[in-house]
């Protein structure tokens, strides 16, 4: 196996799924069955591919692990090139992981074109893998947006009663900003010489550039975390997708912001990120605040965690841009458990909706009289997504303060106040939808988990207790890659100002 090419097996495997899908034939019924299995067994042997790589990283160095390369367009110094570090590895497990969660939890409740659904999200799981292994710039972008497509499907096909409205200002908003990081990259490939993000990451870039690129940059990564203000299309998407599709949404898209913050913004435009920083601080306080304080009054179920989401993204924001070792590790374990946690959540969200079909919280009430092993579950998840002690929501959130806290007590203290206001609303949420007596004869009706559900949250409930019990094994991998982050970031940053003095 040491000469096999890892990444490109396990990016493009999905797409082998996709073939034997598409040429199925025979009535409805079997052509959905058989569509069901195979995109079970190609996400499930991806799964195993992204543990081999996991189980073979070394985690002492920060260099790019499993390299792959091949010369595509040598005209224009354009190649194909893959390969990992301690950033990336865990974005393509969690990728990975999900993926067969969302075919199971789709086995029953989607009925209409499931070899189309089937193919979309196989798909979707070739480029987001594609997007976290990419060393070369044209071959991430193309990943990057690429994976607006699938995702624009899912949701405007299979998705609630204003899918069209909700897959279009999804699709809008993010192909807006990413027209502008475009923009920026070309100007990068005029400054580097090439499109490979390796010499990028090490090329000096004049300071009054790095600002525009900078803005570049963040404009697109601030729609796909989503920041405050431009986080109105989440709530949308989330309401209007299907459950799966807002698994997916919130598990792994919303990552890809914090992920390129993280891969591009610090290193290459490492003064032009001091400069903006308070801009960041301020941006991801108010969406800690506010989004919380809205999530308080809703009463949609999938609404009110989608709100949450962006309260937790503000942390992982405010987390990259202390440059600490412990707001990085922070932001990368909350953006990581968030995938997990929030991903669970819907999950939750889409159990009582196959029974009752609403995700209005007052419809509900009385549940764990009749749905005990649902309220267990939704509990673990409940309290991950408050940050408990020994869970993985935990852990993210302590380290992101304690950088913040470092850097700047002030931005630390009105970001606890989020942690207060998550409590409030997700206690509030399951106050009302587990406790109390059943009063209505629908609630009263419903049947507790099916095996097939249990088989998707037993892992998820395994995974936040892990990474909140023993998060060591998530963060030393990540060490020695945040490590060498951080120092490169200060030595530019002291160069800069070495250069300004003169």
């Amino acid at each position: 196996m040491d000469n096999w090419p890892l990444l490109s097996l396990v990016t493009f495997l999905p797409i082998a799924g996709v073939f034997a899908i598409m040429i199925l034939r025979g009535n409805a019924e079997d052509v959905a069955r058989n569509a069901r299995w195979i995109a079970l067994w190609t996400s499930l042997i991806d799964l195993v591919l992204s543990l081999i790589i996991w189980a073979r990283f070394d985690p002492t160095t920060s260099d790019f692990q499993f390299v792959e390369q091949a010369e595509w367009l040598p005209h224009f110094h354009i190649a194909y090139q893959m390969g990992i570090d301690g950033i990336s590895l865990f974005f393509v497990v969690l990728s990975a992981f999900l993926t067969p969660i969302c075919v199971v939890s789709s086995w029953g409740s989607v009925k209409v074109r499931v070899k189309e659904y089937m193919i979309a999200f196989l798909v979707l799981e070739t480029l987001m893998i594609g997007m976290f292994c990419a060393l070369d710039f044209f071959v991430f972008y193309m990943f990057f947006e690429g994976v607006l497509i699938p995702m624009f499907l899912i949701i405007g096909v299979w998705g609630g009663p204003r899918r069209v409205y909700a897959a279009f200002k999804f699709f809008l908003y993010t192909l807006l900003g990413s027209v502008l990081m475009l923009l920026a990259i070309i100007a990068v490939y005029f400054q580097v010489g090439s499109t490979d993000i390796v010499a990028a990451l090490n090329f000096s870039f004049d300071p009054a550039l790095q600002k525009w690129l900078w803005l570049a940059f963040f404009a697109s990564f601030a729609v796909k975390v989503p920041m405050w203000p431009v986080h109105t299309w989440l709530p949308d998407a989330h309401v209007e997708a299907p459950t799966a599709g807002s698994v997916i949404l919130a598990g792994v898209l919303l990552k890809m912001g914090g992920y390129g913050f993280i891969r591009f913004s610090l290193p290459m435009f490492p003064d032009a990120s001091a400069y903006f920083t308070p801009l960041v601080y301020t941006l991801s306080v108010v969406a800690i605040i506010y989004t919380s304080l809205v999530a308080l009054a809703q009463d949609d179920m999938k609404k009110l965690i989608a709100y949450s989401s962006v309260a937790h993204m503000g942390i992982v924001t405010m987390g990259i841009f202390t440059v600490t070792s412990e707001g990085l590790q922070g932001a990368m374990i909350q953006m990581l458990s968030h995938g997990v946690v929030s991903a669970a959540l819907f999950l939750c969200v889409g159990v009582v909706y196959d029974r009752l079909h609403t995700r209005e919280i007052a419809r509900y009430g009385g549940v764990v009289n009749n749905m005990p092993k649902y309220a267990f579950c939704f509990m673990i998840f409940m309290l991950a997504s408050v940050g408990l002690p020994g869970t993985s929501g935990f852990i993210g959130e302590f380290l992101s303060l304690l950088g913040a806290f470092r850097v700047n007590t002030w931005v630390a203290f009105f970001a606890t106040t989020g942690m207060i206001l998550s409590a409030a609303y997700m206690l509030y949420l399951y106050r009302r939808v587990v406790f109390g007596v059943i009063t209505k004869d629908d609630v009263r009706a419903m049947f507790d988990l099916h095996w097939r559900e249990i088989v998707v949250f037993v892992p998820m409930i395994a995974v936040v207790l892990w990474m909140g019990i023993y998060p060591d094994t998530f963060l030393r991998p990540l060490q020695p890659t945040i490590g060498n982050l951080i120092e490169s970031v200060q030595a530019a940053r002291d160069t800069g100002h070495r250069f300004a003095a003169r």
